[in-house]
């Protein structure tokens, strides 16, 4: 359900714009999804080695559905920000469950086949996901890409309250009501840092997130119970994954939303087309995450990880250097790369990850590692938007609605010929810094990879042992 989601939203956006209009919120509605996700994985990861994670899922699933229903309610851009924020809150409680399950109940060589199956499932709803967005809005409305979570979420909570036994030992527990508060506000602060490029609001928002992660830092030295178990990250598997993670994050969420906005306002494609640009990642994610979760017991991770970083960072580049000279062939044919080196990558990060642990780590070990490819992904994309926007605003000639126009058939024909060349002029520059900056960004990831420690699988398979709570399926 989430992630058909993200790629039916993102199909959606251009022709939510021109509905709406705001294109200079347009980062936003991503943006505020993966915020209040980011914020909400690592809290939920914790509150599910206390409370176990049946309860956090359904809260999850309960938060996704209502924050659906009311996105597709929503009557102007700002009500749309606010509701993908809860959707994202609900989405934050979910994705990490399934993974966290996942490495309680399988030993090392089932955690990496079903962790592929997991990123199979992932990748194929994201492949319909593009064809469905761009189907929906031609045929019906944009609402109904919101409207359409209701039947798989209702079904949902109907498999996990009927199917899903767990049993908890209950103890005290002294919750880290403080760091939580602070993480949060921190992210939030880093986001307008990141978001507002240039002038007094950036300066303090820089300051404020400083602060904030610094004081985060230090509740959490002294914390009985912390959010996020700083000692951790001393330990090389992690630090790296957890850095590698957020930057394929960045270059990920950047693709998927930048993308479709190049099809339709640059190369004037149609809805349908937007999506179809990105299906190709989302065909080669599962395909790469079947096989990598097959190979790892018999290669590792590093070669895994090496090989996924390394088509990402050849994929940046030449999403990069194409830019507006990019056929629609060649597009897919980047995005198909970009897909097999986020499913080789990830799969082999993850489990590297949760086979480095003890079982009573474990949940907020992969809750950390999906936290910092949240983190990444909401960074990128404000950075990435307050790019566009910036580049849009330097020309005068350039109406503020005139982008949002563009992006739907009636409006671009109630454009001036010369208001069209300008505002093409200035979309081609700003998408094209920001390929430039999801370049960059794998490149960094690839030389990140490289030092990715080696782990013995004996080693990895030997913390994978029972948790002391019962949970199973059936």
């Amino acid at each position: 359900m989430a992630a058909l989601e993200s790629t039916v939203v993102a199909t959606a956006m251009p022709t939510v714009i021109g509905d709406l209009g705001g294109i200079q919120q347009y980062a936003w509605v991503t943006t505020a999804y993966l915020l209040t996700s980011s914020v909400l994985v690592p809290i939920c990861g914790k509150l599910s080695d206390i409370y176990g994670r049946k309860p956090v899922m359904l809260f999850g699933i309960a938060v996704f559905l209502i924050g659906s229903i009311a996105s597709g309610a929503a009557r102007s851009m700002p009500q749309l920000i606010a509701f993908r924020a809860l959707q994202g809150a609900g989405a934050g409680a979910m994705q990490p469950m399934a993974m966290t399950i996942s490495g309680d109940i399988f030993d090392l060589n089932e955690r990496a086949r079903i962790q592929g199956v997991f990123g199979a499932a992932w990748g194929l709803f994201g492949i319909i996901g593009p064809m469905v967005g761009g189907l929906i809005v031609h045929y019906f409305s944009w609402r109904w890409v919101f409207y359409m979570n209701i039947p798989f979420g209702i079904a949902s909570v109907a498999l996990v309250a009927s199917a899903f036994h767990e049993r908890i030992d209950k103890r005290p527990h002294a919750l880290d009501f403080l760091g939580a508060g602070l993480l949060s506000a921190g992210v939030v602060a880093l986001l307008l840092a990141t978001g507002r490029l240039g002038g007094g609001t950036t300066l303090f928002a820089s300051i404020a997130a400083a602060a904030l992660f610094a004081a985060f830092f230090a509740v959490e030295r002294r914390a009985p119970e912390p959010m996020i178990p700083l000692p951790l990250f001393r330990r090389p598997v992690m630090l790296t994954s957890n850095v590698a993670g957020a930057i394929l994050g960045g270059a990920m969420m950047g693709t998927i939303t930048f993308v479709p906005l190049f099809v339709q306002g640059v190369l004037r494609g149609t809805p349908t087309e937007a999506g179809s640009a990105i299906a190709p990642m989302l065909i080669g994610w599962p395909v790469a995450s079947a096989i990598g979760g097959r190979l790892i017991p018999r290669v590792g991770f590093r070669p895994l990880i090496w090989a996924g970083l390394g088509f990402t960072a050849a994929a940046g580049l030449a999403l990069a250097i194409g830019g507006a000279h990019d056929t629609p062939l060649m597009l897919r044919a980047t995005t198909l790369v970009f897909g097999v080196g986020m499913g080789l990558s990830n799969v082999a990060l993850l489990i590297a990850v949760q086979s480095s642990v003890a079982w009573d780590q474990r949940g907020i070990a992969t809750a950390s590692t999906m936290f910092s490819r949240l983190l990444g992904g909401v960074v990128a994309v404000g950075v990435m938007g307050g790019v566009l926007t910036a580049e849009l605003a330097k020309d005068p000639t350039i109406p503020a609605d005139a982008a949002s126009r563009l992006l739907t058939a009636e409006g671009a024909r109630g454009l001036d010929p010369s208001i069209l060349q300008h505002l093409g002029e200035a979309l081609t520059s700003g998408i094209t810094t920001v390929f430039w900056i999801i370049a960059g960004m794998g490149l960094v990831g690839f030389v990140v990879a490289l030092w990715f420690p080696h782990v013995p699988l004996q080693a990895a398979d030997d913390k994978a042992v029972a948790p002391p709570s019962e949970a199973g399926i059936g």
